[in-house]
């Protein structure tokens, strides 16, 4: 690369800025330090990408060693020596692994911990906590000593950056409870928080009683359109392809290196890394580096490739070796600058000696675009190799082939991984080895032997006893004292917020959502009381439906009591007994009544539960983990009233992803939308638990999910409305159709002989024309689009609805809506071609006292 050349550097985000319209606000250091690139993720659509953490981005060891070490003393003249000499230093997995290390290599004698995403046989948690954003979300501390964490002196927390805040404060919330302490300091490589977020942090300290601090090398913000997340989708959709195809010819193997790893020094901070244990790394380097030099000779452009958590160890190496070959690269620590320039220039060119560079694998699937204004160029996909020590899936390397730029080229690539991945997967056809090999001259495997805990003795030196007790895990809820359910009828797996004051004006809170100033589950609306008209409508159609819903009951009950043992894998002749677990609160009177239905017809008592998701936000981990605690997943069967336009079927399917043993398929009763493959009926008809809010569903409220209520071991919350008791028609409603039981047994085993020989495979003709009515009445945001008379009758009761969509000919199913329609004074459109009976359009862009595209003022 000439010299002009590299004087041309490309910022790494231009490709996403320009398609998406995501920008950077802040510092001119910003784009130096980060990059764009697309999240194949239904939860996030953009990556800041770092250019001096060494994840994702092959960079100079000594910058990324020397940038964390610089935080580590600025964080050391914050505190001052004393109290820096009392700090321990806890980083996030798996990103931040290495940064957290060398952040406590430049604090001084601190001891360091890292968060784990990978359970370690007889090591109980001495923590945990969720990072609901990510692919992978649950995280696991597991110090070897667990005094590690109760003194008083300061915790720093170390993540690669700072974005809302969420898990900072899960952390601290949750570790705050068992390890009281006064002082606490953030420190990450940039600072992307809102003005909310900052405001947000400060009341949390001061709730804690506790001093909160932030360091950051950078600081600013990140500005996204209103529909970021699909059109994100849609470029990633339209721009991914199949990594590159392995050249033909054959590769060489990978030369195994032995480093002589010292004896009982840990392979990083997953258990613990001691100021003692960093000096007998730092004595036994040169020696390690010299064994990879003596297979390097000649190569000018090395990479060192660490493997997800393991970051330090490789860091380590890599910078030593650095030093070993004579390479050129001493930055500074804090010379992020710099470090952005070189790397983006492809590093030390040919006549500057030889260059080493370091990065590592990760879980994170992104989108790679060979573009010099893309920051993830090529993408390397391959087996996890660590299975199941570390969870199936896919794992991936960014930017290590050189795709269409032969000056990226690494001439030789030494693989750094633990002794649990050292598995034949790592070398099988397809693995890790092999896709390296393809992209490289010289292939080097160095394994690092994974440090294993031993229990600590006691003063008699025998009895383990050191280990903390595992976090306990909260009891579901059950009327009389939450619900006016029955105790037996449902186990609420949710956290009773009746004492918080969270509602707020409808008008209020869809502005709050629309701007993105606030997510839907972190308020209620005010609860709807029915007219007496209404009402009345309610009570004519139950009795008018009463026997068709419980047809469908019958008719789902059957399908899933008949198709548990094949779909669950269970041997022939063990009787099915289903773990019913409902999507709150929709899910819930449905939940009941297939667990009366399996009494009435089979003499079944089955278990039920009712647990919280949340669009955008996913499943209730902690419900999760109890489930597991108490049953077999394989047994749970997730339940829902009915299916939209298929959103909550798809944000199952992605939570489950990382909690191996649920079947994320839902069964419902009726499937309008055709997402799912477990249903009562795929007809558009009313189910009246959907006209009223907490009245028909045990006085529950919709479900909560807020920082502040809701830590990493607390179940999603909700509000018990017990001053609404004398409007109950929870009772009404269920009793009802339970009613119906007997006399619709023939014609439910028509049904379920009927779907048991049909095609029942999802057609998502819904979503389609969800889609097709979003453009044809230019909604940008398709979650502004509640299809089927469930969804239609929400909207009315609980956001600004805009026009309403009614088929043509419908009939007395739409009754209620109607009502309600001409009650809020919305218009009801007659269409033709409609799949559903009705749907509701929110309005788009609401702000109070905004002028509609109809003409009319909506508030």
């Amino acid at each position: 690369m000439s010299t002009e050349e590299k004087k041309r550097v490309v910022w790494t985000g231009e490709w996403v800025a320009r398609r998406l319209g995501v920008s950077l606000s802040g510092g001119d250091q910003l784009p130096g330090l980060l990059g764009l690139a697309l999240r194949r993720n239904p939860k996030r659509a953009h990556l800041l990408v770092s250019h001096v953490l060494g994840k994702h981005v092959p960079q100079r060891p000594g910058v990324v060693h020397g940038v964390g070490v610089g935080l580590g003393r600025r964080v050391r003249a914050l505190l001052g020596d004393d109290a820096a000499a009392r700090a321990v230093v806890l980083g996030y997995a798996e990103t931040a692994t290495g940064l957290g290390h060398s952040v406590a290599d430049g604090l001084g004698l601190a001891p360091y911990l890292h968060s784990t995403r990978r359970p370690v046989a007889g090591v109980a948690p001495a923590g945990g906590f969720e990072e609901e954003h990510s692919h992978a979300t649950s995280h696991l501390l597991l110090p070897e000593d667990p005094a590690l964490l109760a003194g008083d002196g300061p915790l720093v927390l170390v993540d690669d950056e700072f974005s809302t805040g969420r898990t900072v404060l899960n952390t601290i919330k949750a570790l705050h409870a068992r390890f009281p302490r006064q002082r606490y300091v953030v420190v990450a490589l940039v600072d992307m928080r809102s003005e909310g977020d900052r405001r947000h942090l400060e009341k949390f300290a001061a709730d804690l009683g506790a001093r909160v601090d932030l360091l950051a090398l950078a600081a600013g913000g990140v500005r996204l359109p209103a529909d970021v997340l699909r059109r994100g989708q849609e470029l990633v959709a339209a721009h991914d392809t199949p990594d590159e195809a392995p050249p033909a010819e054959a590769r060489n193997a990978a030369v195994r290196v032995d480093l002589a790893w010292p004896d009982g020094l840990p392979d990083g901070g997953r258990h613990g890394f001691t100021p003692a244990h960093r000096a007998r790394l730092d004595a036994a380097l040169p020696a390690m580096a010299d064994r990879l030099r003596d297979h390097l000779a000649g190569a000018r452009r090395v990479l060192v490739l660490g493997n997800e958590e393991l970051m330090y160890a490789p860091l380590r190496l890599a910078h030593a070796l650095d030093a070993r070959l004579g390479a050129p690269g001493g930055f500074g620590a804090l010379d992020a600058e710099r470090a952005a320039e070189t790397w983006a220039a492809g590093g030390a060119g040919a006549d500057d000696g030889p260059a080493v560079f370091f990065s590592t694998t990760t879980r994170s699937p992104v989108l790679a675009v060979d573009d010099p204004g893309y920051a993830l160029r090529t993408r390397l996909t391959f087996p996890a190799h660590d299975t199941p020590a570390d969870g199936p899936g896919p794992r991936h390397a960014y930017n290590v082939a050189p795709g269409a730029d032969p000056a990226r080229r690494f001439d030789a690539i030494v693989a750094v991984v633990d002794s649990p991945g050292d598995t034949p997967g790592l070398h099988a056809p397809g693995g890790l080895l092999d896709r390296l090999a393809a992209h490289t001259d010289r292939l080097l495997l160095a394994v690092v032997p994974a440090h294993t805990p031993r229990p600590a003795e006691d003063a008699e030196g025998t009895a383990p006893h050191r280990q903390a007790p595992p976090m306990p895990l909260p009891e579901p809820l059950r009327g009389p004292a939450f619900s006016s359910y029955a105790p037996e009828e449902v186990g609420w797996l949710l956290q009773d917020l009746s004492e918080v004051t969270l509602e707020a004006p409808t008008e209020e809170r869809e502005e709050a959502i629309q701007s993105g100033g606030a997510h839907y589950a972190e308020s209620l609306p005010v609860e709807y009381q029915p007219s007496e008209r209404y009402q009345a409508l309610f009570h004519t159609a139950l009795e008018t439906s009463a026997a068709r819903i419980a047809r469908a009951v019958g008719a789902v009950t059957e399908t899933v009591l008949a198709e548990l043992p094949r779909r669950r894998g269970r041997p022939a002749g063990v009787p099915p007994r289903p773990v019913l677990v409902s999507l709150a609160r929709a899910g819930t009177p449905v939940g009941v009544l297939m667990r009366r239905w399996a009494q009435h017809a089979h003499g079944l008592d089955l278990p039920h539960y009712a647990v919280s998701i949340v669009r955008g936000r996913g499943i209730d981990t902690t419900a999760l983990r109890w489930l597991a605690a108490h049953h077999d997943p394989a047994e749970v069967v997730f339940v829902d009233g009915w299916t939209g336009k298929g959103a909550i079927t798809r944000e199952l399917t992605a939570a489950l992803a990382e909690f191996p043993g649920f079947d994320p398929r839902i069964a419902v009763l009726a499937d309008p939308g055709g997402c799912v493959d477990t249903y009562g009926t795929r007809d558009d008809f009313l189910i009246p638990s959907a006209c009223l809010n907490s009245t028909v569903s045990g006085l529950i409220s919709r479900t909560v999910l807020r920082d502040d209520l809701v830590g990493p071991d607390d179940f999603h919350g909700a509000k018990f409305y017990r001053e609404l008791a004398g409007a109950d028609l929870s009772g009404t409603f269920l009793d009802a159709v339970t009613a119906r039981f007997a006399e619709v047994e023939g014609a439910v085993a028509a049904d379920a002989a009927r779907l048991a020989a049909e095609d029942r495979r999802p057609t998502w003709e819904g979503w389609a024309a969800v889609e097709r009515i979003s453009e044809e009445y230019g909604i940008d945001d398709i979650n502004l689009v509640k299809p089927g008379v469930g969804e239609t009758t929400r909207v009315l009761l609980r956001r600004v609805p805009w026009k309403i969509l009614a088929r043509s000919g419908a009939g007395p199913d739409l009754d209620h809506v109607r009502l309600l329609a001409e009650e809020r004074g919305v218009p009801v459109e007659e269409v033709g071609e409609l799949p559903y009976a009705c749907v509701g359009l929110i309005h788009p862009r609401y702000t109070r006292g905004a002028t509609g595209a109809d003409g009319r003022t909506v508030a």
